[in-house]
């Protein structure tokens, strides 16, 4: 392979999911961050299942990317700022779920072991990236003072966060691979 098309295929196979996953997430985001969720400047957002799905699909580093840059755009337009650890944990929701792509055959996608894997690993994410994010603002004082204010807001995002993705995902996985096989297939 020439040095042009692996450039070509990186491009396509990885720059162009990451620049329209990143715009996806942060557009849909802005709504939910107007939402009052519990906490301050946080927002209840079904949209977590959107790096999720990158990340098992183009993988971790795709689902990094969406989610810290996209969550730093809808951050940017909604709060006028960012907040660094909210960006790190959101990256850490489309990482995690990364493994996937890592382990996973593409034809599971479709099957109940694939979506399953699919559910339980953004459940798993939720918790890293919530928990990252949570620990992290009681740690540095940032937002949070009090450690049962900590755990009010872990539990509630946390659990948030890992309702839409088990639930999300794994149809977003399974629309996904439905269309890109239909789409092989009129190809041939």
């Amino acid at each position: 392979m020439s040095r042009a098309s692996i450039k070509e295929t990186f491009f396509s196979k990885q720059i162009v999911p990451m620049v329209v996953g990143t715009l996806l997430y942060a557009a849909l985001t802005i709504p939910f961050n107007q939402i009052p969720g519990g906490g301050d400047l946080i927002a209840v957002k079904p949209t977590v299942a959107i790096p999720m799905l990158l990340g098992i699909v183009f993988g971790p580093i795709t689902g990094f990317v969406v989610g810290l840059i996209g969550n730093i755009l809808s951050d940017f337009v909604s709060f006028g700022g960012f907040f660094w650890n909210w960006e790190i944990g959101n990256g850490l929701l489309g990482v995690i779920p990364g493994i996937a792509y890592l382990v996973m055959k593409r034809t599971e996608w479709t099957k109940g072991r694939g979506l399953a894997i699919a559910a339980i690993l953004a459940i798993v994410a939720s918790v890293v990236g919530v928990g990252f994010a949570v620990m992290t603002d009681y740690l540095f004082q940032i937002r949070i003072a009090a450690a049962d204010s900590a755990l009010a807001d872990f539990y509630f995002f946390g659990g948030s966060y890992a309702v839409n993705g088990a639930i999300l995902t794994p149809i977003l996985l399974y629309i996904y691979a439905m269309a890109t096989s239909r789409r092989a297939r009129r190809a041939k």
